[in-house]
């Protein structure tokens, strides 16, 4: 059943995120729509991809940090801005600002990856390295604001960043009138409000699902409290998306216009990253990819068209390469094996002699002769193989066996 329109009123309406819309002609770009063939086929319906990992600086954020800063005086922006990121809102503010002429100050986390703090500074911002989680650079952040009269540019608990995300859902609809469900990635909520509010105030029939990561999953025990409720720990790949609370306007929002919070698990994060690179030709981000990854674990679940936002693309290099490992094991295509067998000349040839006839890539072998556990003549083999699936699994084991290997 359609759900009417909720007779809320939010500090941030229809009329904002037109005008935000308009303010943003020019500066953001209008991101393709991309359909799924293989996720259509999973869920039964039409599946599009909206690709926000294309935006300028690889994510949304630029909306809302443009917005909010275009929003402010003159008087505020001869005082500059300043931020707090390990990323995207980072490069989002950086960008904004320099586009608006405005002197821009970024404190980030030590040890935030070294091309996200390489591309801030190319936007144009003064770059600041400070505390080891995002708490301690936002606090750093806010006391700099106080101290030099600098405006805070808050992510996401602010109506002009709200209502420049919300630009998003405008695209949605123009671009897939058809639509019936939207699923978005949340962290703070900024994203997930905007967007929300944009669709249910010209299509309240369409669903609004909102995804977050189960390591960082605020918004059920807020909703179910009925007021935003701190996490006491946050742990998730998805750093894009690793909020520990709320934030007090977007969850006003949530609570009245997305139909429904659902949490997804690393396994099938990694399990959508590494679906949007093979089939989707797509770099996303863990944070990104959390759309796809609740498509992922419950297909059957959404009623089409459905569109998937891709939040954001900014991935580091060595993250990706072990969130790809990650994802792929996730996915059956790596069997990890000990073995003992006979510790004679040849013993090792004749193993891999099976494997390769089962047709398994093996990707690194550890031998070992010197174990006390060992018997004389033995010797224990550790395998990592590169194999096609769960089915391939299985049938290079079942030849191991066949072969009179015991598989530790």
């Amino acid at each position: 059943m359609d759900r009417a329109a909720p007779a809320v009123h939010h500090p941030i309406t229809l009329d904002d995120v037109r005008g935000a819309h308009k303010m943003l002609s020019g500066v953001a770009r209008v991101t393709p729509m991309e359909g799924s063939r293989y996720l259509t086929g999973l869920v039964g319906s039409p599946v599009h991809l909206k690709c926000e990992n294309l935006q300028r600086t690889g994510s949304f954020k630029v909306r809302g940090a443009y917005v909010r800063i275009a929003g402010l005086s003159q008087e505020e922006r001869s005082a500059g801005v300043v931020a707090a990121s390990a990323g995207n809102h980072a490069q989002g503010v950086a960008l904004a600002a320099s586009l608006l002429g405005v002197r821009s100050t970024v404190f980030m986390p030590v040890g935030a990856p070294l091309p996200k703090i390489a591309a801030t500074r190319d936007y144009g911002a003064e770059v600041r390295m400070h505390g080891q989680v995002v708490d301690e650079t936002l606090r750093a952040a806010k006391a700099y604001a106080e101290e030099t009269g600098a405006v805070f540019i808050h992510p996401f608990d602010h109506p002009d960043i709200i209502a420049g995300q919300g630009t998003v859902g405008l695209e949605i609809l123009e671009q897939c009138p058809e639509v019936r469900t939207i699923l978005v990635g949340i962290g703070g909520g900024g994203f997930a409000a905007g967007v929300a509010l944009a669709v249910k105030a010209l299509r309240p029939d369409v669903k609004v699902i909102g995804v977050q990561a189960a390591g960082a999953a605020a918004y059920p025990p807020s909703l179910a409290a009925g007021e935003p409720v701190a996490l006491g720990s946050v742990a998730t790949m998805a750093d894009g998306i690793m909020v520990g609370r709320p934030g007090d306007i977007p969850f006003k929002i949530i609570r009245e216009l997305v139909d429904e919070v659902r949490t997804v698990s690393e396994d099938a994060l990694s399990s959508a990253l590494l679906l949007c690179l093979e089939r989707a030709k797509m770099v996303v981000e863990p944070a990104g990819a959390s759309p796809v990854a609740a498509l992922l674990s419950d297909p059957e679940s959404f009623e089409g068209p459905v569109v998937a936002v891709l939040s954001g693309g900014n991935v580091d290099p060595l993250l990706m390469q072990r969130i790809l490992r990650h994802g792929m094991a996730a996915a059956g295509r790596y069997l990890s094996l000990r073995l003992r067998v006979t510790d004679r000349p040849g013993a090792l040839a004749t193993l891999l002699a099976v494997l390769s006839e089962a047709d398994a890539n093996v990707l690194d072998v550890s031998h070992v002769r010197t174990d006390p556990r060992l018997g004389l003549t033995e010797a224990e083999v550790e395998l990592h193989l590169e194999t096609k699936g769960p089915e391939h699994c299985e049938a290079v084991e079942a030849a191991l066996l066949g072969a009179g290997y015991v598989v530790i």
